[in-house]
């Protein structure tokens, strides 16, 4: 986007909208799967609705622990609980309570829950899995994207990196009780007014949150207006006639029971809110050897390394890949006129200091753990990295490492 002045919105959604209820639950299912067995593959979509949940698609375990005919119907392991389909139940229906669903529409106990797993096609599996001198290849085509630049401390769009925080301060309240009349359904809004390709105000917010009966719209408003009032920068707080809470009126019916969810429907939520280009692969329901999700967050790694080491302001990069090969086709950065070294080189320096193979990618960010679920709301990207392996990819110890590339 050329410098000026212009305004950029982008937008979030809480945990409780129904698209990332099935993010949520499709993740659930990996992180079981790769808590058994690190190297299980799994693509699982879900679909939510009032009173139901569909889960789909195909997996893999080892089969000199599972048997090759039942992948998902055996024991996994001394200690293991079997990965069975009364199990994913118990967990989908778990990660519904967690989320805060009990509602006469859409209820962790009452739900219906239909699992249609089945083995992973022979086809792929082929294609992706190492063999004799065959390396590991990336289990589909396709295109990722990273990006990062310097408007937050989490080197990530202003505009939503706000959207994010707004509603995740929200739901911390619900949770912890201190929100009693809030549900957990919920969207919000940013818009920010750039100069010279800086934000430096904001002129609009939107917040839609699902509310209990009891309360009218006044109310829902004064309940909202602090939590956006804590996350803005000191003298940002759009005009009162710029600041919309459920201005549609009543959001009483809400989440799955209000509007149906799928897995991977959120990718500009899950991404950049907008601000940089996307690859087109959802990233919930899928283990790393998949690159639309392994490849995004390694992209995301080394844009955001690039931006801290201060060798541009803001960076994209690009990878793309062909299923069944570990090499990508193709490494592009584009640092938009803020960089301060040379593109066509950064490019090629990039792929050195990280293999960017499927194996290479999974092995450097330690990608073969149940740390998945966690990713679902509030964003993938801009979080803080844990103690247990999750979000690796913010990271930025390539920091140094890429300074000294460029003396």
């Amino acid at each position: 986007m050329s410098k000026g002045t212009y305004l950029f919105t982008s937008e979030s959604v809480s945990e409780g909208h129904p698209d990332k209820v099935s993010d949520r639950i499709s993740d659930t299912v990996v992180d079981a799967f790769l808590g058994a067995d690190p190297y299980a593959r799994v693509a699982c979509e879900t679909l939510t609705t009032t009173n139901r949940i569909v889960i789909a698609g195909e997996v893999r375990l080892d089969r000199k622990k599972c048997g090759a005919r039942a992948p998902m119907l055996k024991p996994v392991g001394k200690g293991q609980p079997k990965i069975n389909k009364p199990l994913i139940e118990k967990l989908a229906r778990a990660a519904v309570k967690d989320i805060g669903y009990a509602q006469k529409g859409f209820h962790w106990k009452n739900a219906k829950v239909e699992i249609l797993l089945h083995g992973q096609s022979a086809d792929i599996a082929q294609g992706v899995d190492a063999a004799g001198n065959k390396d590991e290849g990336a289990g589909d085509q396709g295109i990722m994207f990273g990006y990062a630049c310097n408007e937050t401390p989490e080197l990530m769009p202003a505009p939503l990196q706000y959207s994010h925080n707004i509603l995740r301060l929200m739901a911390e309240a619900r949770h912890a009780g201190k929100e009693k009349m809030l549900e957990p359904d919920a969207k919000s809004q940013v818009t920010l007014r750039y100069e010279n390709g800086k934000p430096v105000g904001c002129t609009a917010v939107v917040v839609s949150t699902q509310h209990n009966a009891k309360v009218d719209q006044d109310d829902v408003r004064e309940i909202v207006l602090p939590y956006v009032e804590k996350v803005l920068p000191a003298g940002w707080m759009p005009p009162k006639d710029q600041l919309y809470v459920n201005p549609t009126g009543n959001f009483v019916i809400g989440g799955p029971d209000g509007d149906c969810g799928l897995t991977g429907r959120k990718i500009i939520v899950d991404t950049y809110g907008g601000a940089a280009p996307h690859g087109g692969g959802a990233f919930s329901g899928k283990d790393p050897t998949k690159v639309d999700r392994s490849a995004a967050y390694a992209a995301r790694y080394l844009a955001k390394n690039v931006v801290a080491a201060g060798l541009a302001e803001k960076c994209v990069i690009q990878i793309a890949y062909a299923i069944g090969v570990s090499h990508p086709l193709s490494v592009y950065v584009d640092t938009f006129g803020t960089g301060n070294v040379d593109e066509e080189k950064l490019a090629r320096i990039l792929p050195q200091v990280m293999s960017l193979t499927p194996r290479g990618i999974r092995e450097h960010l330690q990608l073969n753990k149940p740390i998945y679920a966690r990713t679902t709301a509030y964003g993938h990207f801009g979080r803080t990295p844990d103690k247990t392996g999750g979000f690796s990819w913010e990271k930025l110890d390539l920091a140094d490492e890429l300074k000294r590339a460029f003396n």
